[in-house]
């Protein structure tokens, strides 16, 4: 009976880092470095999530026809050390974000760079994930 549980409870650990590794990816895995974007659009709403916060984006395409994308940011910590707070991105404000496009060509991105409607720009990235140094995050050697 004891070795019945201790091989479940082996077995279960064993899935749960399983699915914790799938759910963090590298870079490369998601997103096309020589595809980089900038989009300007509303916030629809902000996900403070890890191990990335997403922020959705609704964007007016050439055609004139809204569209949204989900922008993926760094963990919800480093954001806040940034100097991301959950009121500077309310629904409804308008932001500028460079990053970088999916590789199955979605409506999803890497971001690496926001600008607010203040002027005031923050990286999005997250820092060692195999996106391309761009000189965004100060924490990445050149």
């Amino acid at each position: 009976m004891r070795l019945t549980i201790g091989l479940l409870g082996g077995l279960g650990m064993l899935l749960l880092a399983l699915s914790a590794t799938q759910a963090h990816h590298a870079f490369s895995g998601e997103f096309d470095s020589t595809k980089p974007i900038n989009l300007r659009g509303k916030v629809v709403r902000m996900e403070w999530i890890n191990p990335h916060a997403w922020l959705h984006l609704a964007v007016v395409g050439e055609d004139g026809n809204e569209e949204v994308w989900m922008i993926e940011a760094g963990p919800p910590g480093a954001l806040v050390r940034r100097g991301w707070r959950k009121d500077s991105v309310l629904p409804g404000i308008e932001l500028v974000v460079q990053g970088y496009h999916a590789i199955d060509g979605t409506n999803k991105a890497n971001g690496r760079e926001v600008t607010f409607p203040d002027g005031r720009r923050l990286f999005a990235g997250s820092s060692g994930t195999g996106a391309p140094v761009d000189g965004a995050d100060p924490t990445e050697q050149q």
